[in-house]
C-alpha cells in the first residue's frame, strides 16, 4: 500500500533516481508492464478513487523528470523490437553479468533476430567511473537512454557518444567497453551499423 515515490529509500533526489531506475529496469527487463495511477509523475499519496490524482506536483522539475523518463521509456519501448520481440523466448535474453554484489550493478542483453541492445543498472547513488563490461561485437556503440539524464531532472552523468570497443576480452566475450555508469541509473547501449 502507499505510492511508488513513498516506497524510496533516500532523499527526495535519490528516492526519484531510485524510481527512474526501477521503471527502466521494468522497461527493459522481460514481462509486461504495469503502471498505476500516479506513479507515472510520482505522486506522493496512494491513489483514491475519490480524489483526482495530484496533477498540481507536475510544477515540480522532479515530477516533470519522471514524467518525461516514463513517456521515453515508452517510446524507446515501442521502437525498439528488443524490448519486446521475443519477451517469452529464451532467445530475447541473456545475461551479461548477474554477479556483480559488491558494486549492485547489473548487465544484460535484449535481443530480437540479429539486434540486440544493452542495459546495464547501478543501483548504488555512487557513480562508477571506467566501469567495463562485455558486448558481443566490436565497434562503436552508442548511448541512447540514460535514466540519469539531466532532462529527467538527474545528475546527468554518462557517456559521450561513440563508444568504442577494446580488443580486451571480458565477462565471456572478445571485446569490451569501459563506461561511466550514473548512480542510480540504468543505460541503454546500441552498436551502430558499420
Amino acid at each position: 500500500k502507499g505510492s511508488m515515490i513513498g516506497k524510496m529509500p533516500g532523499d527526495e533526489w535519490q528516492k526519484f533516481a531510485n524510481l527512474r531506475l526501477l521503471f527502466s529496469f521494468m522497461f527493459t527487463y522481460p514481462g509486461k508492464k504495469i503502471l498505476f495511477m500516479g506513479g507515472e509523475f510520482g505522486q506522493g499519496t496512494e491513489w483514491n478513487h475519490e480524489k483526482e490524482l495530484e496533477w498540481y506536483v507536475l510544477q515540480y522539475p522532479l515530477h516533470q523528470g519522471l514524467m518525461k523518463l516514463i513517456a521515453d521509456l515508452n517510446k524507446l519501448y515501442c521502437s525498439h523490437d528488443e524490448l519486446h520481440g521475443f519477451d517469452f523466448e529464451e532467445s530475447g535474453f541473456e545475461w551479461i553479468d548477474c554477479h556483480d554484489a559488491s558494486q549492485s550493478i547489473i548487465s544484460y542483453q535484449r535481443k530480437f533476430a540479429n539486434n540486440s541492445l544493452i542495459v546495464i543498472l547501478n543501483f548504488t547513488p555512487m557513480p562508477r567511473e571506467n566501469y567495463r563490461i562485455g558486448v558481443p561485437n566490436e565497434g562503436n556503440y552508442r548511448e541512447i537512454f540514460n535514466s540519469d539524464s539531466e532532462y529527467y531532472s538527474g545528475s546527468n552523468v554518462g557517456n559521450g557518444n561513440p563508444l568504442t570497443t577494446d580488443a580486451i576480452p571480458w565477462m565471456n566475450h572478445q571485446v569490451s567497453l569501459s563506461l561511466t555508469l550514473p548512480p542510480l541509473g540504468a543505460i541503454v547501449l546500441q552498436k551502430e551499423n558499420s
